[in-house]
């Protein structure tokens, strides 16, 4: 499994800046982790860029990481990356078993919340946002109503890792994508 790969099939599957950005997202936290844990960094990366990859052709529940699970079974992907891109969405009741799993549902949602608290910021940038203040924006319900806080909770905590801890983790991690991201 090689980055380039993964960002082709991305691109090809994924038109939205926004969910490309996601992604990037994603991977750059799935990396962090991978290097704080000793595992495999390139295959993390890769299990972040495409857990989404086919939301934008699939976005229900029915289809939503089925279809991009069969598209990359197809491509010989291993049954471990599969199984965490399907443990990410609680409704699939695929059991989150390994670091992997583990690791991916706790930065998927945790990664949009920090990115929406990034962007009320008046220079809209990521080195400006601490744990204090995501921890805030947690307890405002009309803020980013669409993350479920009690996911972040839990991921954390499946994860093993300190809720503070964990956000300072993920701020850090996308630090290092800020440009990417748009969050300089």
């Amino acid at each position: 499994m090689h980055r380039e790969d993964a960002l082709a099939l991305l691109h090809e599957h994924t038109k939205s800046d926004s969910l490309r950005k996601h992604a990037y997202a994603v991977e750059a936290a799935m990396r962090f982790y991978a290097r704080k844990f000793g595992e495999d960094e390139e295959k993390w990366g890769v299990v972040g860029l495409l857990h989404d990859f086919d939301y934008e052709a699939n976005p229900s529940p029915e289809s939503h990481p089925w279809k991009g699970v069969e598209i990359l079974r197809a491509k010989g992907y291993p049954e471990d990356v599969l199984h965490a891109i399907l443990g990410h969405a609680t409704y699939t009741n695929t059991p989150r078993l390994s670091l992997l799993d583990k690791t991916l549902f706790a930065v998927d949602e945790l990664t949009g919340f920090i990115i929406a608290v990034a962007l009320v910021r008046p220079n809209k940038s990521i080195h400006e946002v601490e744990v204090a203040s995501v921890k805030r924006k947690m307890k405002d319900k009309a803020f980013a109503r669409a993350v479920k806080r009690e996911d972040i909770v839990q991921g954390a905590e499946e994860l093993g890792v300190p809720l503070d801890e964990h956000i300072a983790n993920v701020i850090a991690a996308l630090k290092g994508v800020a440009g990417t991201l748009g969050l300089e």
